[in-house]
């Protein structure tokens, strides 16, 4: 076992379109309901628990804006009433080799909402987009 926790910094993004470097993924969470139940009968005085349906928080993809990169638009521009292009996402944590150690993968995402940067002329700063996505999956597998 490593004698440190992994950086967080070192990731890539694979999201079925050309390979895009984030600046940050926030989002990847999953929830698993509980059911409780209790019949009449039961001797116990209490509620029994199980797992119930999971719930999926949205997935948040942040990076810079650069000149004539339209892909992020592009998906955005394909939502319509009942008709979206679904992407299955692939985000990596890696190592010093840039070796996948932690890899969570997202099921039929689609876009919800864009962002993009904010504009100040006394600023600094690298012109930052938002991309938030919804989907209806996330498994995670580390090593």
């Amino acid at each position: 076992m490593a004698e440190y926790p992994l950086p967080k910094f070192h990731f890539e993004v694979q999201w079925g379109g050309t390979r895009i470097g984030f600046t940050e993924v926030s989002g990847l969470e999953v929830t698993t309901d509980k059911i409780e139940y209790r019949d009449g009968a039961s001797k116990e005085y209490h509620k029994i628990r199980m797992p119930g349906m999971q719930t999926f928080g949205d997935l948040t993809l942040k990076r810079g804006i650069f000149a004539g990169d339209n892909e992020f638009y592009d998906w955005w521009n394909s939502v319509a009433l009942n008709t979206v292009e679904r992407r299955d996402i692939t985000i990596s944590l890696l190592n010093e080799s840039h070796d996948p150690v932690v890899i969570w993968k997202v099921k039929n995402a689609w876009p919800t909402k864009v962002t993009s940067t904010d504009l100040n002329a006394s600023g600094n700063e690298t012109a930052i987009e938002t991309l938030v996505l919804a989907h209806e999956g996330l498994t995670m597998e580390n090593g």
